[in-house]
């Protein structure tokens, strides 16, 4: 209710601002978002800018390993390449081999979030956007993707993430903002 998806999608795009700056570092130079043409924001998407959603959406019938790659082949990467990370992410996660030729669509919603994960750590992001990524997993795939985390930050990636979970968000935040209505102070910005 505060606002916090709202800003995240805001940030990708999905939803116009309506006013002020979203600027990011693309192809070495920086990027308004805000008020940019539908294509640049596409190219910023696809080279500098990721988003691990709450909710999985992907095309029916896709398997599960296609979808998990996608990013990578997008970039160009050769698809054994492709297809050896998928599989490490995947298997990391605990998705069972037996579903990556599957469609992801019809899996549980615990296994579908982790797909999820691993198709927004398919790649190096400059900026990922991270929506409640440790939300309804269990403590071992929790952990799994806190590891992703750390490990894209120690690549260089600047995270914005929502957490409800205090310990994952202490395990991974450099600095953290309290964005209920009670806490629209500017004491309430933390650096850890």
């Amino acid at each position: 209710g505060a606002g916090k998806s709202t800003l995240l999608r805001t940030l990708y795009g999905n939803y116009l601002a309506a006013g002020g700056s979203i600027r990011i570092r693309h192809q070495n130079k920086p990027v308004e978002l805000v008020g940019a043409e539908p294509r640049q924001v596409l190219a910023v998407r696809r080279q500098s800018l990721g988003y691990v959603s709450q909710f999985l959406r992907v095309i029916p019938r896709v398997s599960t390993l296609d979808v998990v790659m996608e990013p990578a082949l997008a970039r160009g990467w050769t698809r054994s390449d492709a297809e050896a990370r998928a599989k490490s992410l995947l298997s990391r996660l605990n998705i069972p081999e037996a579903l990556w030729q599957l469609a992801p669509g019809t899996f549980s919603g615990g296994e579908q979030q982790r797909v999820n994960i691993a198709r927004g750590f398919m790649v190096e992001w400059p900026v990922l956007l991270l929506d409640e990524p440790t939300a309804s997993l269990d403590d071992a795939n929790r952990q799994v993707v806190l590891e992703l985390i750390l490990e894209a930050k120690a690549a260089g990636s600047a995270l914005i993430g929502i957490f409800h979970d205090r310990i994952a968000r202490e395990a991974v935040a450099d600095r953290y903002l309290d964005m209920s209505a009670a806490a629209a102070q500017p004491e309430y910005v933390y650096v850890v």
